[in-house]
C-alpha cells in the first residue's frame, strides 16, 4: 500500500499562527524576489492539510488576488474564485502564503525574472533556483512553505527541485485539473507539487487528483529500469555524470537491475521540434487579449514567443501528429519501462554566468533536455534529491501515462539508497 496516509507530516499538530509569523520574518530577512504577492492569513478549514503552508505559483487563481504569471503586462482583476487545484487544497485545510515568483509566462527552465527579480538559491547562494517554478522551490527550500503548487511544461517542477535539494513530481497530465491556471502549452502543461519528501508530494497529488491509494506491489515487480544509451547522458557536467553514476552503483548494489540500452523510439523523439508547442500555444492564448508586440515582456521570453510567427498551422498539426506517433511507439515498445536519468545535465549555474543571451540559451536547453521527455511522452516523472561533492542534484524516474503511483512507490524506496 502507498504510505502517504500513514506518514507523519511536518505540518501535523503545529501551532500554525506561530509558524506563519516565523515564515513572514524569514521572508522579510531572506526572501527577496521569492513572491510576487503575499496573502493575508486566513483561518484554515479542517482536513488532512490543516497546518500546512503552501505557496502558489503565480499562474493559479486565488480568490481575491490577481494572477499575473510573473508579468507586468497582464491586467487581471482579482479572481472571483479559486483555481480547481487551489480549491481542493483549501478544502483539505491548507493555508496559502502567496503567489510565487516565476519565469514570466513560465517560459524558461532557469527561473530568471526582470520584473520581480530572480530568487537566490537558498541552499546554494549566488546560484539560480531553476524554473520556471523558481519562487515555489525557493519558498520550500527556505522553510517558509511545506510545499509549492506549480506547473511543469518541460521540467518546471523538477529542475528547481533538483537545484534546491527538493523533490519535484510531474504527474500524468490528465490526473490534475488545469481549470483556473494560466497555460504555457495546453499540450504539455501538467500541475504538481514541489516538497521536501516523496511522501509529501504523494499526499498532495492524492488530494489534487482524487485518485485513491492503491497497492502497486505487483505492478512494480513487472517493471524494467533503463538508462538510455542514446539520450540524456551526453554533455553532462563532470560532477553530474560522476554523481549520477555513483547513485546508480548504490542502487544496483541494493539489488536493482538496471539496463543500459538503445531505445529506438528516442531517435524519432530527438527529431521533434518540441519548441513549437510552447511558442505556438502560448502566442495563441495570450494574443487573444493582449498585443504581444507592444507588451512589456522579458525580451528573452518575447524572443521565444515570436518564433510562433514562423510556424504554419499545418506544420504544427504535423508536429502534434509526430508526437502522438512517438507516444504510441513508446507504449508498444516500452510499456513497463522506467527511465533513469539525471534530472538536469548541469549543476545550478551562477546567476552572473547567464548575462549573455548565448550562454542563457545554451544552459536553458541543457536544463530542459532530460525533463521535457516526460512531457512530450505524456507521462509522469519524479526528481529525487541527492548530493555529490556537496552539489545538490536530481535523480529522475520517468514512466508512461498512468504509472504515477508506481514511480512514487519506487521513489519512496529508492530515496534511502540514492
Amino acid at each position: 500500500m502507498s504510505q502517504s496516509t500513514q506518514s507523519n507530516f511536518a505540518w501535523q499538530g503545529r501551532e500554525l499562527v506561530t509558524q506563519w509569523k516565523q515564515a513572514q520574518e524569514i521572508l522579510d530577512a531572506k526572501g527577496r524576489s521569492v513572491f510576487t504577492e503575499r496573502f493575508d492569513y486566513v483561518t484554515p478549514q479542517q482536513g488532512p492539510l490543516t497546518g500546512a503552508i503552501i505557496s502558489i505559483k503565480d499562474l493559479f487563481q486565488v480568490e481575491g488576488y490577481k494572477t499575473q504569471a510573473g508579468s507586468v503586462f497582464i491586467n487581471k482583476q482579482p479572481a472571483l474564485q479559486d483555481a480547481a487545484t487551489v480549491a481542493l487544497l483549501r478544502k483539505a485545510g491548507a493555508s496559502f502564503l502567496g503567489h510565487t515568483n516565476m519565469t514570466e509566462l513560465a517560459y524558461s527552465g532557469l527561473g530568471l525574472n526582470p520584473h520581480y527579480g530572480t530568487p537566490d538559491n537558498p541552499i546554494n547562494p549566488g546560484r539560480i533556483t531553476g524554473g520556471s517554478t523558481s519562487g515555489g522551490a525557493a519558498s520550500v527550500a527556505l522553510g517558509v512553505a511545506d510545499a509549492a503548487l506549480g506547473t511543469d511544461t518541460g521540467g518546471s517542477l523538477r529542475i528547481p527541485a533538483a537545484f534546491c535539494g527538493l523533490t519535484g513530481f510531474k504527474p500524468s497530465q490528465q490526473t490534475v485539473s488545469r481549470e483556473g491556471c494560466l497555460p504555457l502549452s495546453e499540450s504539455l502543461d501538467s500541475i504538481g507539487p514541489i516538497a521536501k519528501t516523496v511522501e509529501e508530494c504523494e499526499r498532495l497529488w492524492h488530494i489534487l487528483s482524487g485518485i485513491p491509494t492503491v497497492d502497486t506491489k505487483e505492478n512494480v515487480s513487472s517493471l524494467t529500469f533503463v538508462v538510455p544509451s542514446n539520450f540524456g547522458m551526453n554533455d553532462l557536467d563532470a560532477l553530474v555524470e560522476q554523481g549520477f553514476t555513483e547513485a546508480l552503483t548504490r542502487l544496483e548494489a541494493a539489488g536493482v537491475v538496471v539496463e543500459r540500452r538503445f531505445i529506438a523510439a528516442l531517435e524519432s523523439y530527438k527529431t521533434l521540434p518540441i519548441w513549437q508547442f510552447s511558442a505556438f500555444e502560448c502566442q495563441a492564448f495570450y494574443s487573444k487579449t493582449y498585443d504581444l508586440a507592444t507588451a512589456d515582456i522579458d525580451p528573452r521570453v518575447a524572443s521565444r514567443i515570436v518564433r510562433a510567427n514562423t510556424i504554419k498551422s499545418e506544420d504544427f498539426q504535423q508536429t502534434q501528429a509526430a508526437r502522438y506517433a512517438f507516444i504510441q511507439q513508446m507504449v508498444e515498445d516500452e510499456p513497463n519501462t522506467v527511465f533513469l536519468l539525471p534530472t538536469v545535465a548541469v549543476v545550478a549555474p551562477k546567476l552572473t554566468d547567464l548575462e549573455e543571451n548565448s550562454e542563457y540559451d545554451r544552459v536553458n536547453l541543457l536544463c530542459l533536455r532530460n525533463t521535457s521527455f516526460a512531457n512530450v511522452l505524456d507521462g509522469c516523472s519524479v526528481s529525487l534529491p541527492f548530493r555529490f561533492q556537496n552539489e545538490p542534484m536530481g535523480f529522475m524516474l520517468t514512466a508512461g501515462n498512468g504509472m504515477d503511483q508506481q514511480i512514487l512507490d519506487l521513489a519512496k524506496k529508492w530515496k534511502r539508497v540514492i
